[in-house]
């Protein structure tokens, strides 16, 4: 039992706000001894506590270099470089400008523009912080001043913000894609048909609303300009990163690149749109790499730590016992499903996606290989449960994100009214990945 008590032990501080890569080093070590202490009983002596210790982390040094050398894990530095040269190219400034042109005459016009503004910021991007502040320094104040509802603002805004983490090239899916062993690419096309379904149900849902009520998203007056123009302006806006896009995961679906290969076209072409919009400097490119070594930095000292926590844990046997209550119960397929779900919702309240991915997600997957699931579709229902997770409160980051930059009139609880609706939709195409999977292709 030391194996699940060091679990609960390390949910608890991270709970209380100690760093995640720090919590699960230490609660490795600390448990690591305790259960080379208690495995010696009761002849143990200090020496032949510290042998066992040492043999239980003799392979540490082995599973860090490999880390380090796992071609797939280069692809998150490279995209995450991407996604900021874009965000400090103001890309979002001038896809809400011109989407706002076309649709703001609509009722929920610029909520609808914010959504597909947050897809193609997914797609060329997939930095859910950077997409959610953005948008909510651009579009929250337009929203408001025409007389939106602020639940339907903020809640819009927070949405579309994350649906970097299932539309491909996401961070998650990268992470998933090595946790399961399995090809990035064949991860993003299957990610591919949810996100668009996804986006779908939004734009549905702020029509119907804005229909039904007329108050939550009245249209607003944009400046007087001939339909030919106003057109004009918008592709001018969308081409570049649409490019970019096709490039990128085109190369990718058509295997003519490994995801590896296709992130560092993006980057180069990143640069390449920061020049073209004229914001590319010295100054840009080191403050982009500083801030990708810092994420990247943080995202390789959490696997790492995690990577020690999952070898106590296992040595402690604990897989074992997880593994024997999930096989057993009634159900199987279904009970496990359903649990494994709600736990990762559940623990998505507290913590962040990629604990959860290196951390749960490891304990769940042997499981889900005895049982026969489709390891596609099991990562698929992960990486859509982990996007739920950036919204639900009280702890969703996207939600702080907002709260960051809203107005003072905009308080925390209509954000998270906000962002209920989509959580149910969110919920909803989950929902229906599990029931039909033929339907998307699994």
């Amino acid at each position: 039992m030391i194996g699940i008590v060091m679990f609960v032990a390390a949910l608890c501080l991270l709970a209380v706000g100690y760093p995640v890569a720090f919590t699960f080093g230490s609660v490795a070590i600390f448990f690591g001894a305790a259960a080379a202490l208690i495995e010696l009983l009761p002849g143990a002596t200090l020496v032949s506590v510290y042998q066992e210790f040492f043999l239980m982390f003799s392979m540490m040094p082995f599973r860090i270099y490999s880390i380090m050398n796992n071609t797939i894990l280069m692809a998150i530095p490279l995209f995450i470089f991407m996604g900021i040269i874009l965000q400090k190219s103001e890309l979002a400034e001038r896809l809400l400008e011109a989407m706002g042109v076309l649709f703001g005459k609509i009722r929920g016009g610029v909520a609808v523009s914010t959504v597909l503004v947050g897809t193609l910021l997914a797609a060329s991007t997939g930095v859910v912080g950077a997409s959610v502040v953005a948008m909510g320094v651009i579009s929250l104040p337009v929203m408001l001043k025409y007389g939106y509802s602020k639940r339907l603002a903020t809640g819009t805004i927070c949405a579309a913000g994350t649906l970097g983490q299932i539309i491909p090239p996401s961070i998650v899916l990268i992470i998933l894609g090595d946790v399961f062993q399995q090809p990035v690419g064949d991860l993003f096309k299957a990610a591919l048909m949810p996100g668009l379904i996804l986006v779908g149900l939004y734009i549905l849902y702020i029509l119907i609303i804005a229909f039904i009520n007329k108050e939550v998203a009245p249209p607003i007056e944009v400046v007087a300009i001939s339909r030919s123009a106003s057109i004009k302006k918008a592709l001018i806006a969308i081409l570049p990163p649409l490019t970019l896009i096709i490039l990128v995961l085109g190369s990718i679906f058509q295997g003519i690149a490994t995801p590896t290969e296709s992130a560092s076209v993006g980057a180069v072409g990143a640069m390449v749109l920061a020049a073209m919009y004229r914001k590319l400097d010295w100054k840009i490119i080191m403050d982009s790499l500083h801030e990708t070594v810092k994420i990247t930095a943080m995202v390789f000292a959490i696997l790492i730590g995690a990577t020690a926590f999952s070898m106590v844990f296992v040595y402690s046997g604990a897989d074992y016992i997880v593994e024997d209550f999930l096989t057993g119960l009634p159900g199987e397929k279904w009970a496990f499903l359903i649990l494994s779900m709600v736990a990762i919702l559940v623990l998505g309240f507290f913590i962040d996606f990629i604990e959860i991915s290196y951390i749960v997600v490891p304990i769940l997957l042997p499981i889900a290989d005895i049982i026969g699931l489709n390891p596609l579709w099991f990562a698929i229902l992960i990486a859509m449960n982990l996007q739920t997770s950036f919204l639900t409160p009280p702890f969703g980051f996207s939600l702080f994100y907002l709260k960051g930059v809203s107005p003072p009139e905009v308080r925390t609880m209509d954000i998270y009214r906000g962002v209920l609706p989509f959580i149910c939709i969110q919920i909803f195409v989950l929902i229906s990945i599990v029931i039909f999977p033929d339907f998307y292709g699994f």
